[in-house]
């Protein structure tokens, strides 16, 4: 038996990048898998082949009556609402200066308001189950900030802190809440932003321990631990898995001593 048979799990931004790797191996694992995004994707047919059932719906998560609409809808059909994965988010930003009002919205209502009427969404079922495994998808730039990004790092930095203010008010009733914060992982929104600064990208990778970028399929491995039951004791955490990015710097020493 997988260790997902009979849940059901919600995954937004599911079309693409990370939300869809999510939906995938959950899909892979035994669960009912139902997406969320704003794009449709001829890549969901990898999780309609292999999840016990799925359903898709074509939304914006900052349109808190049509995430409730599709909440609904998945409880009348399917019973239940096992795990939550709030992967849907933009990418964008500059420095504070240089940044439009409308700008700076447009992220924090995807990433951080998205997230929270996510979450909303499904609590009064997860709550009147007494159970319940909510993952939010935040990021290192929210954890330690990066040049450049301040509408983008506030709002993976508002995730984290979300969440765990979730782990703190609703675990007495069943519902963990735990948020992961990839590094840089080869994405198509990691694609758009950095595909034309490839010095960039070089220096990103010098300072990942690991020495590359991370795949999506990474993060899903994160996101399936924490929806199964391996991580019952687990809530309030941030999870990062970032090849070694935030483990501290490099300045060549280990090179010039000929370890590497």
């Amino acid at each position: 038996m997988s260790k997902l048979e009979n849940k059901v799990a919600i995954v937004t931004g599911a079309a693409s990048g990370i939300g869809l790797a999510c939906a995938q191996r959950y899909a892979a694992e035994g669960a009912t898998v139902v997406g969320i995004d704003k794009n449709l994707s001829p890549q969901w047919q990898s999780v309609e082949s292999t999840a016990a059932q799925s359903r898709f719906h074509q939304l914006d998560v900052t349109d808190a009556a049509a995430q409730n609409a599709a909440i609904r809808a998945t409880v009348d059909e399917f019973g239940r609402i096992d795990i939550l994965v709030t992967a849907a988010g933009v990418g964008a930003g500059g420095p504070v200066s240089m940044l439009d009002e409308a700008d700076w919205d447009r992220v924090i209502d995807i990433n951080l308001k998205g997230t929270f009427l996510s979450i909303k969404a499904v609590l009064d079922t997860m709550m009147a189950q007494r159970s319940g495994s909510i993952i939010t998808v935040a990021s290192v730039e929210g954890v330690n900030g990066t040049e450049g990004g301040s509408a983008y790092n506030a709002s993976k930095g508002g995730v984290i802190l979300l969440s765990k203010n979730v782990a703190i008010d609703y675990g007495r009733l069943g519902v963990r809440c735990n948020a992961i914060c990839p590094g840089f992982i080869k994405t198509p929104m990691f694609d758009q932003i950095m595909g034309q600064m490839p010095e960039l990208q070089a220096d990103v990778i010098r300072e990942t321990k690991l020495g590359r970028l991370g795949a999506p399929e990474e993060i899903a491995g994160a996101a399936y631990f924490l929806a199964s039951d391996d991580a019952s004791y687990v809530t309030g955490q941030t999870l990062v898995v970032d090849g070694g990015y935030t483990a501290g710097h490099s300045h060549g020493i280990v090179q010039m001593l000929g370890l590497v």
